[in-house]
């Protein structure tokens, strides 16, 4: 391996930040990572805001540039200036990077469980001693809240803590045999090699939920970040890289010709499994793809979540619950409340409450305190947001506060759109059909809770589903009807490390987290022995 620890960045709470002056003086802060920094004294503390972040890929514990001396720019969402270039990765790279994982994998495999597991737990340690220069990292490349990056931090750290305890119990088995004379045994044994699609609205922990299982099982690994956020990616691994993960056990390619990358992933037979989070047309393909060797697949695809809320809910803790799963990360997850239905007779205080705390919601760039809101990741985020939000309207939808791109001042330089709620959406619109991943309600009344049930199962997806109740049989009920991965009760967050995630329908297949997500990383293998009498 390459190079020395990384020098830290000394941060202040995020409610103590103020902008910086308008002129800073560079300073190196790292000695390897290529980040650079204005260092401003605020309240007696140091603040850094991350100015450039230049990084390279990570080939057999190598940190290097493409083969063909390409790079491209990474911009910041709130301003459209550059943040930080990373290598434009080409086929020749991604073969290297498989060779490498190819090399590292027998005595990756071979390495005590036990062993696995300090890594892993050394590297969750890493990622939060450096959590500040990373959340400041990835709300300079995604745009997220600076407090919400820092709350990435943690939680990707947790699913590399989860892990190292799984790769200590991958068990085996001892079956009874039919013919006595005879000894049955299972083994559980690593895929192989592996590799990690991931997108850019988590850009740390959904590469810690791929690589904490994968790692634990003894797989190698080549992670291809989202072309939008790879500097995040790169301080995961480099993490990963000091904690003692040893050359060619993770990889990684930077590149902006994704299609390229996952073909040459799949057409490779070393590559045994690829599991991918992103939308539900990109995962098709690669289904498509995995048919030719029959790869192993697991896909976190698209999700359309619906959100009801029954009248005897408390209202406050539904309104609260709504916000933080719609407007988490300007809407753009996953598992985000997309149709909200409320329970007729409690429908118009519901958005009125629901108006009253939204307008209050402060939209700015991320690295500023008090901020709820970031920017969408680009211009294509504002369009499709714009467009659903303008169909609902014209197809008879309320408008009830926002519905329009924030171009004022400083809003003009970045992809802004306000805090909105649609009052009166109805199944023939957009927004009832599609993904929207931006900062828009869309609400629709509901009368029994049957009709409530098959509204919010109208959908091709079903990765996650929300409601809120007060009756317990009900909540039973309910639960059991929904056709959905994941459901929270009574509560808009519903990730953890410990907890498999994942859904049905168009939302893909597998699970990743909890005690199940490790196991998708693993081969089954029955052994007979014979005549062990004689």
């Amino acid at each position: 391996m390459t190079g020395g620890g990384l020098t830290p960045l000394v941060w202040c709470d995020a409610a103590t930040v103020r902008p910086p002056p308008a002129a800073l003086e560079r300073i190196v802060v790292s000695d390897r990572a290529g980040i650079f920094a204005g260092a401003v004294a605020v309240e007696g503390s140091t603040v850094a805001v991350i100015t450039t972040h230049e990084d390279q890929l990570l080939i057999g514990g190598r940190w290097v540039g493409a083969r063909s001396g390409k790079r491209f720019d990474v911009l910041d969402p709130a301003t459209g200036e550059v943040v930080g270039t990373v290598p434009d990765g080409g086929r020749e790279d991604v073969e290297a990077a498989i060779d490498a994982a190819g090399a590292a994998l027998p005595a990756w495999r071979s390495t005590a469980a036990i062993e696995r597991g300090r890594v892993l737990r050394r590297a969750a340690d890493l990622l939060r001693e450096r959590k500040g220069e990373t959340a400041a990292v990835m709300t300079a490349e995604q745009g997220k809240p600076l407090a919400e990056a820092a709350g990435e931090i943690e939680y990707a750290a947790s699913f590399f803590e989860w892990f190292a305890g799984e790769a200590e119990r991958v068990y085996g088995q001892i079956v009874p045999a039919i013919n006595p004379a005879n000894r049955v045994f299972v083994l559980r044994q690593p895929v192989g090699v592996t590799a990690a699609i991931t997108p850019w609205n988590f850009p740390a922990a959904m590469m810690t939920r791929k690589l904490g299982p994968a790692l634990a099982a003894g797989c190698t690994s080549i992670v291809k970040p989202a072309s939008a956020t790879p500097l995040t990616a790169a301080l995961v691994l480099r993490a990963l890289e000091d904690a003692g993960a040893p050359p060619g056990v993770v990889n990684l390619i930077t590149s902006r010709a994704s299609g390229m990358v996952a073909e040459t992933l799949f057409a490779d037979r070393r590559v045994r499994k690829v599991s991918f989070t992103g939308s539900t047309e990109v995962g098709k393909e690669l289904i498509r793809l995995s048919a030719h060797q029959v790869k192993r697949l697991s896909l976190e695809l698209g999700g359309h979540a619906p959100y009801v809320i029954f009248n005897d809910a408390d209202l406050e803790q539904s309104v609260d619950g709504l916000i933080a799963s719609k407007f988490r990360n300007a809407g753009q997850t996953c598992v985000c409340a997309n149709r909200v239905f409320v329970q007729r007779d409690i429908y118009d205080a519901f958005c009125e409450l629901l108006c009253v705390k939204v307008r209050a919601m402060s939209v700015g760039p991320g690295d500023r305190p008090g901020v709820d809101i970031g920017p969408l990741i680009n211009e294509h985020a504002i369009e499709h947001v714009g467009e659903q939000v303008r169909d609902a309207v014209e197809r008879g939808a309320r408008l009830l506060t926002g519905g329009e791109r924030l171009v004022d001042g400083e809003y003009g330089r970045g992809s802004f759109y306000a805090p909105t709620v649609v009052a009166d959406v109805t199944p023939t619109m957009l927004i009832s059909r599609e993904e929207t991943f931006g900062p828009v309600a869309a609400l629709a009344p509901f009368d029994t809770e049957e009709e409530a049930v098959r509204l919010a199962n109208d959908s091709l997806y079903g990765l996650s589903a929300y409601f809120h109740t007060r009756d317990y049989a009900r909540l039973i009920r309910v639960a059991e009807k929904l056709d959905y991965g994941i459901i929270g009760v009574n509560s808009g967050i519903i990730s953890a490390a410990n907890v498999p995630f994942g859904g049905v329908k168009e939302s893909g297949y597998g699970r990743e987290g909890g005690h199940v997500g490790i196991d998708e990383y693993i081969d089954v293998k029955y052994v007979l022995v014979a005549d062990v009498n004689s």
